[in-house]
């Protein structure tokens, strides 16, 4: 693809994102929607591959129906209440719909199986700007709408971590285990984005930060499945030993950067006396934990030719160091002592 293309497609994945955050009309906000979706479309079908094509199609109509839900909704509330502000919803049915729309175009469970077929078929470049750059929009909309009802979002926020966690347990692809690791991490979220919306935004910042490392280690690595883990040590050693504290740090294990926000959000809930959400939610970041752990063992504590699994490579390419990645992988391991700073930003 022309680079020239490629900048063009790009501005219009900022553009639809910025038009979306600026907006306070529905019509406006959908319309910077649709143009993040037909931004990233080219992006995700440049390989010219079958699996790309399959994917780039799902995700195409999984955002065409979300799409059109919340422009039905927006005229359905505009028609009972008279108006189209974004922040003044206040018929619970159209309010409703639009969460389940932006539901769907976030992946969250129950509308979540589109989200790793997608993930699986694309590269781990266009897989990073879908999990990061792509929830940006939708989960500004989600903050500025009121609540429509507290038992939907704490339905969505637990089935899916339950699903996060549940579905990435016997995965062996890298990109399928992100994207129910990214399911996981939306429905923390969203469980308390209608109590406390700074730790939603603490959360994503942290979320982003993470995955953003862990996709470009794995592009560093060129690794796609657990198996080719266990050649990364002779490719990076220093990136192999520290990518096990970025797994564990989005798994949520203390000390590490992403007990944090979970630490924060299990205090959170206990405080709105929702104690058996917390405790649930608690119990699904074990599941998550579980598949992070796979993935440490396959990288520190496997090494070939000593196990059938992965084969050394026969000549190892030269990998390029990357500012990005280093920036990206320092900053989520080390951001957890500048916690109190973050909090008193966001006036916690």
């Amino acid at each position: 693809m022309s680079p020239y293309i490629t900048a063009l497609l790009f501005f219009g994945l900022f553009l639809g994102t910025t038009i979306t955050a600026s907006s306070s009309h529905w019509l406006l906000a959908w319309m910077g929607l649709e143009i993040n979706t037909l931004a990233i479309i080219p992006l995700m079908a440049q390989n010219h591959h079958p699996r790309a094509i399959e994917a780039t199609t799902k995700y195409f109509l999984t955002q065409a129906t979300a799409a059109a839900t919340l422009l039905f909704a927006s005229i359905t509330n505009a028609w009972l209440t008279g108006q189209w502000d974004i922040t003044l919803m206040t018929h619970p049915v159209p309010t409703a719909m639009i969460t389940l729309a932006l539901a769907l175009k976030l992946g969250l469970a129950p509308l979540h199986t589109w989200l790793p077929e997608v993930l699986q078929g694309l590269t781990l470049t266009t897989g990073l700007i879908l999990s990061t750059w792509q929830k940006l929009a939708p989960f500004i909309l989600l903050l500025q709408i009121p609540c429509p009802s507290q038992d939907l979002l704490i339905i969505l926020g637990l089935s899916s971590t339950l699903v996060g966690g549940w579905g990435g347990l016997n995965q062996t692809q890298l990109r399928k285990i992100l994207a129910y690791s990214s399911i996981a991490h939306l429905g923390w979220m969203l469980l308390i984005i209608q109590f406390a919306p700074s730790l939603t935004l603490l959360a994503l910042t942290m979320y982003l930060v993470m995955t953003t490392a862990t996709f470009l280690t794995l592009q560093n690595n060129k690794a796609t499945n657990i198996n080719a883990l266990s050649t990364s040590w002779a490719k990076a050693p220093l990136l192999t030993a520290t990518t096990p504290l970025l797994l564990l740090s989005l798994g949520g294990l203390p000390p590490m950067t992403g007990f944090l926000p979970k630490w924060l959000i299990l205090q959170e809930l206990t405080k709105q006396q929702l104690p058996m959400t917390a405790v649930l939610a608690a119990l699904t970041a074990l599941l998550s934990l579980y598949f992070y752990l796979r993935l440490c063992y396959a990288m520190t504590l496997t090494m070939p030719p000593n196990n059938l699994a992965g084969s050394s490579l026969w000549r190892l390419p030269t990998l390029n160091p990357s500012l990005l990645l280093a920036t990206s992988a320092l900053t989520a391991i080390l951001l957890l002592p500048l916690a109190p700073a973050i909090t008193a930003l966001l006036h916690l």
